[in-house]
């Protein structure tokens, strides 16, 4: 049975339309689900770990913090990307079963840095106090590598949808809450 990733999260749905977001200048790659930074994130289903790393940093874009990704490879070839974690509690290879503590929910924007040259979605984020979030990716056989040119802390910076990503809305719907 799969679980919920963010018991603590602020809601149990998801935004529909979050999933390959227009960004204008980039495409969302997958949805978000807000919670209070250090909320715990569970693993949904099982699988193994196959690469953990850092997602987001102020060296990558000013007014984000440093943030970490898991990626998890489940049983039935789909992989799953926890993203903008503030600490994991995995490594990889680490054998998962569905509620396993992946790690905890990160606060990927730093408010102190966000101006009115930042992004208007950035903005928009930041005045309603929406900056702690899982980033929750899904793909077919592999997942994008975090160093593609094309890809930046959870966006697409190019105008087709690569093949393997999968929008995770209905896969999330499934998900004992």
């Amino acid at each position: 049975m799969k679980v919920w990733p963010v018991p603590k999260s602020f809601s149990k749905s998801i935004f529909e339309k979050s999933f390959w977001e227009n960004r204008t200048d980039r495409f969302h790659c997958g949805v978000d689900i807000y919670a209070k930074a250090g909320s715990s994130v569970l693993n949904i289903d099982s699988g193994k770990v196959i690469k953990t790393g850092i997602f987001t940093s102020s060296s990558m874009i000013t007014y984000w913090n440093k943030t970490f990704y898991v990626d998890v490879k489940m049983n039935k070839e789909l992989f799953c990307r926890f993203a903008e974690l503030e600490k994991i509690n995995v490594s990889k290879g680490d054998i998962l079963k569905p509620g396993d503590m992946i790690g905890f929910v990160g606060c990927v924007l730093n408010k102190d840095k966000i101006d009115k040259n930042s992004p208007l979605y950035i903005q928009k984020l930041s005045e309603s106090g929406n900056v702690s979030m899982l980033h929750f990716e899904l793909y077919e056989n592999k997942p994008i590598d975090i160093s593609d040119n094309n890809y930046l802390g959870g966006n697409w910076f190019g105008n087709n949808k690569p093949e393997k990503l999968i929008d995770p809305t209905d896969f999330l719907k499934t998900c004992k809450k």
